[in-house]
């Protein structure tokens, strides 16, 4: 088999421990929606849906129709699926002839599901996002009444699925005030539910942040993104959980699960004063070895860590030297004995007693883990072990 240059390995112990942690901070009989949106944060929708099916997830959620039947491929009959942002006029079909779950934020919607789904004789799906105060989809209060009309005239085609919005940024202690005024405005939607005499069959509002650190925000179903992933959503709520339990450490309450590897392509012994790699950025300060990697900006590794980040080889730091390039990079191995071509190397993960996180990246070149993980092309391998 023809193989690429890096290759990602998930850890599925890793994932069954994040879960069991999550559903034993928001208790029983909640249900936990997987969000695996940007090719599952970058892990890979394929295996990770497998991963977390057989950790007892049951419930996925996507950001556009494309990732939804990437998980409707790669789930079993047991789990539903659920679309939270993009699904073209186009798809409408598709998607309640599968029985995907969607969010409608605008009552003309409404009327174009119901035209497909009596075309089809089907029941469509749907989620009302409302607008609470994030101000980027939502329906406005002042359609949600007619709304509700609608949906009970022709509950026969269209199930009020779920009743939901999303909080703009429940991350951040600083944003207390906005959340708790995002949630009240929810309740004032429910309360008209109730009026109506049309309760949706699951409520929703949180996201991992909210979930952990906000136990009245969580309902029927809490969408968990980064959480499940191994990471915290912030510094906030990492140390309100350590707060909560009375400890200096979380013991491996969330692990990560992701290691990405390469392997030494060459070796090559430069010269004091030689310089390394394209223009003059770095120059040789004594006789050095420098191991070539086969993969640069093009595969997902930052270019803003050139002269700066660190690779592990034989379980020691090697810092890179010289300019990322596309597709090749160069690592200092002056200080590590016995290197050989076809050495294995860790980009991020755990060799022996070293770790490399997401988070050195993040610190040196401003880009926060979601965006470092979903920028991994799609075409590095990713495998799941235990």
């Amino acid at each position: 088999m023809v193989r690429h240059s890096s290759r990602i390995e998930l850890s599925q112990s890793s994932l069954t421990n994040n879960i069991n942690f999550i559903r034993k901070k928001v208790g029983p009989g909640v249900r936990i929606s997987s969000v695996v949106k940007a090719n599952a944060y970058g892990h890979g929708i394929a295996p990770f849906v497998q991963m977390a099916e057989k950790a007892g997830v049951d419930h996925f959620a996507t950001a556009s129709a494309f990732e939804a039947e990437e998980v409707l491929d790669a789930k079993s009959d047991k789990s539903d699926v659920m679309i939270m942002g993009i699904l073209y006029d186009e798809n409408i079909d598709w998607a309640i002839e599968n029985g995907i779950e969607f969010f409608v934020f605008n009552y003309d919607r409404l009327e174009l599901v119901l035209e497909h789904a009596k075309a089809l004789d089907k029941r469509a799906h749907v989620h009302i996002e409302v607008e609470t105060g994030a101000n980027r989809t939502g329906m406005q209060a002042s359609e949600f009444p007619k709304t509700l009309t609608f949906l009970k005239k022709h509950s026969d085609h269209i199930e009020f699925t779920g009743l939901c919005t999303h909080f703009g940024g429940a991350e951040s202690f600083a944003n207390k005030f906005k959340i708790d005024s995002q949630h009240n405005r929810y309740k004032e939607f429910l309360k008209q539910c109730k009026k109506k005499g049309l309760m949706p069959r699951i409520r929703h509002i949180a996201c991992s942040a909210a979930a952990l650190a906000y136990p009245d925000t969580v309902y029927d179903l809490v969408r968990i993104g980064v959480a499940q992933y191994g990471f915290w959503p912030s510094p906030d709520i990492y140390y309100a959980h350590l707060q909560e339990i009375g400890a200096t450490t979380s013991n491996g309450a969330l692990k990560r699960l992701f290691t990405w590897k390469t392997d030494v392509m060459d070796l090559r012994n430069v010269d004091e004063g030689e310089f390394i790699g394209y223009g003059t950025s770095y120059q040789a300060t004594h006789d050095m070895k420098v191991a070539v990697l086969p993969l640069g900006y093009s595969n997902g590794y930052p270019r803003g860590q050139s002269n700066r980040g660190h690779v592990l080889i034989k379980g020691k730091k090697a810092p890179i030297v010289g300019l990322i390039n596309m597709n090749l990079f160069m690592v200092d191995v002056s200080h590590i004995p016995g290197v050989e071509v076809g050495e294995e190397v860790v980009l991020v993960g755990r060799q022996k007693s070293n770790t490399i996180n997401i988070s050195s990246f993040t610190q040196v070149i401003q880009l926060i883990n979601n965006e470092m993980l979903s920028r991994l092309p799609y075409a590095i391998p990713r495998k799941i072990v235990k």
